[in-house]
């Protein structure tokens, strides 16, 4: 397998932006052309110094708004269209301002620029362009001349035809505040002198009113120095790095000095003057809306650059007891102590101090330092997909990631990347039991705040933890969370849990202002550094409890090992404005009290968690050892010849490639020979040497069962396909339509387990074109019907073929799912209804499920995991296969014995023996009580 990336950059390049499809970074240098740039070659005034004189107002363009990507301008016919090409663009260059021209060779070996996005040209068309900034200073003015420069747009350092600004130049900016005049304010005791809108703005909207002709495209350029990880400068550095503070020109200068080599320029759609000027409104009027405009844009860019200008961790406390629902609480958490309210202020106090985040940007950035080295050294390469498709909604939102929970390493990983690539970094739920010494202030200093695993009977815990995720909220922190809970120890996504969305939710509707966007985000690794831990769990240990002293002697075993390959990929956001207009159409946008509990928020949050994980899923990502584990822990001695285990592997691909899953998903682009290279290299795999062919197998039987979880992780990708070869493990022959129909039937339980995308009929449609992808590979044949019914009639290879083989190997990861129902159907059954609580049931169920493993074969830990019973049992409720009667206890009718007569189709005579057999039953009560006979709900009948 070719060796990962090790460099300090692990990361892949950020794709380009929607609707850039094909564009590449043109060439830069002082002396390159447009020609020699990329650039457009026919309106050479695209990438000149000198302002176009020969173009015609054009039709409405974009506002400035989140970062869009196109104008939407017509072209119009040029009104001077007899006039000579402009001149060359080197030759324009030379006639840039002398002083320009030196001091951008003064600055240049400080400075080092990164454009967004990758292709800026775009924007702008052949009439005269003007830039605005958000402040005046020199040195934005030679940097925002550099990269219009680089990229091959008109400079800003030369005049508009006939210079209506009055100032030479092709820029303006919003103010010119500074930071010495606030602090002289200050210090004379005054307040700070107020934002005032440009002169030059509103020179520029007056010449638009004189001269119908003009036609300036308005372009917001927001520069950023020193926001990005530097891996080559000092962690001094830091403290002058960009931040919502005004500066004076001696910090710019430090800035510069220390943190230019990371300086990003972010150019956005221009603005249509001549659409603001056709309002028709006062002068004054037209120049405040524009500049109300333009700042609101720069203040989502920096926001969502560097975060939010939000208080400190004292004032923001601050802000949490002073709210009115707080302090409701606080009184009555003073009547049930029989307290005095100071001493209930004083708990409240210390609840807000004990959970909320003290973010630092030093600290932020040297972690990046130290994550950079450790990354390195345990990775083969972190790689990132899908990301620009939150970079493109996420400015104006409120982003909610709500990534998969695998590792400990997930939130570091997450808030690296994020950081890395121009993201501020999220606020992190974490446990209180990882706020240990030292550890937990770094934690809290990183972005981390700190909860209790539980908060029932503690009214004032919960309004103050309540509110605290209400400020940040409205505030516009991006927040992150995972509703699983915990970490999944079976490597599939654990039922959500709707505490944290709940309180994301009424914080919105309590304050509806800043649109809430939940970012799904799927983590895959090849190795687990909890992987010892995960098996001792699973083999029936407790948990040991997080220590620093363990965390302290584990880091050097942690350093020493290959851990593979990480990929990140980001699935498809969820708007929940959207989640809202299909389940509380009634909802006005109006805010929600606290107190209010509409009827519909219940069935919102669940919704809305039931999307996240299905959008996880969707965004899954195959890595080599996913495909290792799905084809070798098919078989008994989970051990296979070189050339089948290839063979296997090929078929994995081939099925995810035929039928995709999602146009999010991503497999891994090697070979199945680097595939087993890359197995052995990490240990995963042992090779044994044999004259008829090499054996590769698990290496030991602790990996077989991690290798599980990494099976588990893709599961879900390849339900279909399991469920057709599942079907003929134990049948020659079956109707098609047979097929479709039983899968119709166990979807539910399949979809509430794996969180598929799809309905019933769609998840029909999907096995319909497996099966023909199963024809074409010679898996399945389609046979004469000799009976003359409708369909085909599908059968398999007889005996023992290479076919069978790989059939055999594809529906082995769903069989113990069948095995798991027949399990609770079998338990059931021998009970009898009005027996077991839902409770009693998913205990007999585990018992079970050991006791065959321990008899007859060796299961994966997943296959008697409680948590999995209970959602087999939940969907029963549902679905009314099984209802509560008046005592709690479960009920059914015949219809669940139409429900496990399918189940033959699946399993063997004899499984199904042997299950049957070993299905516990409950310890009866010595008093008898008369039973009632079961009633099935008004629906279910």
């Amino acid at each position: 397998m070719p060796a990962m990336p090790t460099q300090p950059t692990l990361f892949e390049p950020d794709p380009l932006p929607p609707g850039d499809a094909g564009r590449r970074r043109p060439a830069t240098g002082d002396a390159a052309s447009p020609a020699a740039a990329g650039a457009p070659v026919g309106p050479m005034l695209a990438g000149s110094e000198e302002p176009a004189d020969d173009t015609a107002p054009a039709a409405d363009a974009a506002p400035p708004a989140d970062g869009a990507n196109g104008t939407g301008k017509t072209q119009q016919p040029s009104l001077l269209a007899e006039d000579a090409p402009p001149p060359a663009v080197a030759q324009l260059r030379e006639r840039r301002p002398l002083w320009a021209r030196l001091l951008g060779r003064l600055l240049r070996p400080w400075i080092s620029l990164r454009t967004e996005p990758d292709a800026p040209q775009q924007f702008v068309d052949q009439r005269p362009v003007c830039y605005v900034l958000e402040d005046y200073g020199l040195s934005n003015a030679l940097i925002l001349d550099r990269a219009c420069r680089e990229q091959g747009m008109p400079s800003p350092l030369r005049p508009l035809p006939g210079d209506p600004l009055g100032r030479k130049r092709a820029y303006v900016a919003l103010s010119r505040r500074s930071a010495n005049s606030v602090l002289a304010a200050l210090a004379a005791g005054k307040p700070a002198p107020p934002r005032t809108h440009s002169e030059s703005l509103a020179r520029l909207l007056e010449a638009h009113r004189e001269d119908p002709a003009l036609d300036v495209q308005l372009v917001p350029v927001s520069i950023f120095v020193g926001q990005a990880p530097d891996r080559a400068s000092g962690w001094f550095s830091v403290l002058f790095s960009e931040n919502w503070a005004l500066v004076g020109r001696f910090r710019r200068l430090l800035a510069i000095l220390l943190n230019g080599r990371n300086t990003l320029v972010r150019f956005a759609a221009p603005v249509n003057l001549r659409g603001i000027i056709a309002e028709d409104l006062p002068p004054e009027r037209t120049v405040r809306k524009l500049s109300r405009v333009l700042r609101t844009h720069f203040n989502r860019i920096r926001e969502a650059m560097i975060g939010p200008d939000l208080s400190t961790r004292r004032l923001l406390v601050d802000k949490v007891l002073a709210a009115e629902s707080v302090k409701d609480a606080i009184v009555d958490q003073a009547r049930r102590d029989k307290s005095t309210p100071a001493e209930a202020w004083k708990k409240a106090h210390a609840f807000a101090y004990e959970i909320a985040a003290d973010y630092s940007h030093p600290v932020v950035r040297s972690a990046s330092f130290l994550l950079t080295t450790v990354w390195n050294r345990i990775y083969r390469g972190v790689l990132v997909h899908h990301l620009e498709r939150l970079k493109a909604a996420a400015p104006g939102h409120e982003v909610v990631y709500v990534p998969s929970h695998r590792s400990h390493m997930d939130y570091l990983l997450l808030s690296y990347l994020l950081y890395d690539r121009g993201i501020v970094p999220p606020h992190i739920v974490a446990g209180i039991n990882l706020d240990l010494p030292v550890i937990g202030t770094l934690l809290r200093k990183g972005g981390a705040f700190f909860i209790r695993r539980s908060i029932r009977g503690s009214m004032l815990y919960s309004a103050v933890l309540s509110e605290y995720v209400a400020q940040l909220v409205a505030g516009g922190y991006s927040i992150e969370y995972f509703i699983e809970g915990g970490r999944s120890r079976t490597g599939r996504l654990l039922q959500p849990k709707g505490g944290m969305i709940s309180m994301t939710v009424r914080a919105f509707l309590r304050q509806p202002t800043r649109p809430v966007l939940f970012q799904p985000v799927y983590i895959g690794y090849e190795k687990l550094m909890e992987g010892g831990s995960y098996l001792d769990e699973l083999s029936g240990k407790p948990k040991e409890k997080e220590s620093i002293w363990a965390l302290l002697w584990g880091i050097p075993k942690v350093l020493r090992q290959n851990y593979g390959q990480v990929v990140v990929n980001y699935g498809e956001p969820i708007a929940l404005a959207d989640v809202l207009a299909e389940q509380a159409p009634d909802w006005d946008g109006r805010p929600v009290p606290e107190e209010d509990k509409p009827a519909w928020l219940s069935s919102t949050v669940d919704n809305l968690a039931q999307r996240i994980q299905v959008n996880i899923n969707r965004a899954a990502d195959v890595n080599p050892i996913n495909l290792l584990a799905l084809a070798l822990l098919s078989t008994p001695k989970h051990a296979m010849g070189e050339g089948d285990l290839r063979a296997q592997i090929l078929l994995s691909k081939r099925m995810l490639e035929e039928v995709p899953y999602s146009e999010l998903v991503t497999v891994t682009p090697h070979s199945p020979e680097e595939i087993i290279a890359h197995g052995e290299e990490i240990g995963v795999l042992r090779r044994t040497a044999h004259p008829l062919g090499d054996v590769l197998s698990v290496s030991s039987a602790e990996t077989s069962v991690l290798l599980s979880y990494f099976r588990n992780n893709v599961l879900h990708l390849f339900t279909a396909s399991a469920w057709i070869a599942c079907c003929f493990q134990h049948n020659r022959r079956m109707a098609r339509r047979n097929l479709l129909d039983i899968g119709r039937t166990v979807y539910p339980f399949l979809q509430g387990e794996l969180f598929l995308p799809w309905d019933q009929d769609s998840f029909a449609a999907r096995i319909d074109a497996t099966i023909e992808v199963f024809i074409r590979e010679g898996l399945l044949q389609v046979v004469e019907n000799a009976n003359g019914s409708d369909g085909d009639i599908l059968a398999r290879n007889a005996g023992q073929s290479d076919e069978v083989f790989r059939l055999r190997a594809l529906g082995h990861p769903l069989q113990q799912a069948f095995e798991r129902y027949y399990i609770a159907i079998s338990v059931l059954a021998k009970n009898g209804p009005g027996t077991l609580g839902a409770g009693e049931l998913e205990s007999l169920c585990q018992l079970a499920a050991q006791r065959l493993s321990l008899l007859y074969a060796p299961a994966a830990p997943e296959f008697f995991d409680k948590a999995l019973f209970r959602g087999f049992i939940q969907k029963l409720r549902e679905l009314e296969l099984v209802w509560l009667d008046g005592n709690s206890k479960l009920v059914f009718d015949q219809r669940l014995d139409a429900w496990a007569r399918d189940a033959k189709v699946i399993l063997g005579r004899e499984l199904r023996h042997t299950i049957e057999k070993v299905s516990p039953e409950a310890v009866r009560p010595e008093v008898v009580v008369e039973e009632a006979s079961p009633e099935p709900p008004a629906s279910a009948s």
